[in-house]
């Protein structure tokens, strides 16, 4: 395995095997559910400072692992060292206010994100424009769909994270 970081909104993973088409909508839907994980780990948890340090190990680990361009992996090992202090060092408040930075920050740019790749670019390469050709449709469609995905999936984890008719 093989990623690079680009500093456009994009990157490249070189992959061995696996399903192409959970390879090719992990780019979305893996950050929308992985996002939704850390916002509702951050909001339901009392261990704020282990899943951030988890985070912080994780990341490094595919820094070291997977990521070979120099650009990513200096954005990967910073964001991976900024964690595991942030998690040793600042008050259990401040690790649970970074997770849930991140899990909505994730969440959020996840529709504006496929928008710009399978809306508003259609005709550049993209993930959906792989999908769309290595398994038909047009990639619209699948900017829709995984658009109306994120949506729900937005939707129902700030629903569950703040929950309703709190006062």
């Amino acid at each position: 395995m093989r990623l690079t970081v680009d500093l456009r909104q994009g990157g490249h993973a070189i992959t061995a095997g696996g399903s192409r088409f959970l390879i090719l909508s992990a780019g979305y839907l893996g950050s929308l559910l992985i996002g939704a994980a850390i916002f509702l780990a951050a909001h339901r948890g009392r261990s704020d400072r282990a899943v951030l340090a988890g985070l912080g190990v994780l990341l490094g680990g595919v820094a070291l692992w997977a990521v070979r361009d120099m650009i990513g992996f200096a954005l990967c090992a910073a964001a991976a060292l900024a964690m595991l202090a942030a998690a040793r060092f600042l008050p259990v408040a401040a690790a649970d206010l970074i997770l849930r930075l991140i899990g909505l920050t994730s969440l959020i740019y996840v529709p504006l994100d496929i928008f710009d790749d399978t809306l508003r670019r259609s005709g550049e390469i993209s993930d959906a424009r792989l999908l769309a050709t290595e398994i038909g449709g047009a990639t619209v469609v699948w900017g829709a769909l995984w658009l109306a995905v994120s949506l729900v999936v937005i939707a129902l984890t700030l629903r569950a994270g703040l929950g309703r008719g709190r006062g």
